[in-house]
């Protein structure tokens, strides 16, 4: 064997076996924490990583957040603990909304003043929700999970979104903090000025908001939404743009207490927010093209199977 090749093989295995060793603690963890699966690891990785691509065209073009999905489908259908999966959902609905964010951001889209409103107080709120859900047996977290996500179905089934909510007077709050904003609307062929009232009762939603997204690791976008939408008055597509910077302050702080117990798993992680990352991208792309109705009758479909699925689990069925 000439130097050159052997310098090139050691160039590849080195990297590979430290690689390795970096990756085996967290297989091993994974496989104590579940039962032996029929595929072998690196088939889960491929389906997680095709999941999630998948899954970010959809959360962006539905408002939802990549974490509303990711965590109940996840749960109920990979042979991954809860605990990973929670703390890999937090990342992957902040790698989404980091991914998405910009093209936004540049098409007047979202509103940073409107996101950095909510964000503060949600972000707090959302710190407490991650310390209180892993405190949680993994049974009760799956059934409060379930009824949690069966519950936001439903309340999305249930919900008017309003393309273009007629607000005569702003609010005091959000005329001191000076919340309001114009885009260009592709459908209507012309610029859109908006502004939005209601502002405390904002404000109190999304403690809420914050706390169960923290506790469940959700992301929280199928609320943000209809939250900014409904109550504050921003248009839909706003609402829907203003929710991905929401979701990347609220996920940051939240995910530093999963981080910090040991909860975020490379070997889940990492492929789940390379799809992620790739499908916000097509997402983003396509929000302004696609009637984002027919896309929510399915996401509410898949909640409700989802949902079902870890309340079963979470009964030992």
């Amino acid at each position: 064997m000439s130097a050159t090749l052997r310098n090139r093989i050691e160039t590849i295995m080195i990297p590979a076996f430290f690689g390795l060793l970096f990756m085996f603690p967290g297989t091993l963890m994974a496989a104590q924490a579940q039962p032996e699966s029929l595929f072998a690891w690196w088939v889960w990785m491929i389906l997680l990583f095709i999941f999630t691509f998948l899954l970010g065209i959809i959360a962006v073009v539905a408002g939802v957040g990549g974490g509303v999905l990711f965590v109940p489908i996840v749960s109920s259908f990979f042979p991954f603990h809860i605990d990973f999966v929670r703390g890999a959902g937090l990342l992957v609905a902040l790698s989404g909304a980091l991914s998405a964010g910009s093209p936004l951001l540049k098409r007047g889209l979202a509103n940073l003043k409107l996101a950095l409103s909510m964000a503060l107080i949600g972000s707090m709120s959302s710190i407490v929700g991650a310390m209180v859900g892993l405190a949680m047996p993994e049974r009760i977290v799956q059934l409060l999970l379930g009824l949690t996500i069966i519950f936001i179905s439903f309340i999305m089934y249930r919900a008017k979104n309003s393309a273009y909510p007629n607000i005569q007077e702003p609010d005091t709050l959000s005329k001191a903090l000076q919340i309001y904003g114009v885009y260009y609307d592709e459908h209507l062929k012309k610029d859109v000025n908006w502004q939005i009232h209601r502002t405390p009762a904002g404000l109190v939603l999304f403690i809420l908001i914050g706390f169960m997204a923290g506790m469940f690791g959700l992301g929280a976008g199928f609320a943000n939404v209809p939250v900014f939408n409904l109550v504050l008055g921003a248009p839909l597509r706003v609402s829907v743009a203003t929710s991905v910077f929401v979701l990347s302050i609220n996920d940051t702080a939240a995910a530093w207490v999963y981080l910090h117990k040991g909860a975020v798993l490379p070997l889940i992680a990492v492929p789940s927010i390379a799809g992620m990352m790739l499908g916000t991208k097509i997402g983003a792309k396509l929000l302004t093209k696609v009637h984002t109705s027919v896309v929510r009758r399915a996401v509410i479909a898949l909640l409700a199977v989802a949902g079902l699925r870890a309340l079963l689990k979470g009964f030992g069925i």
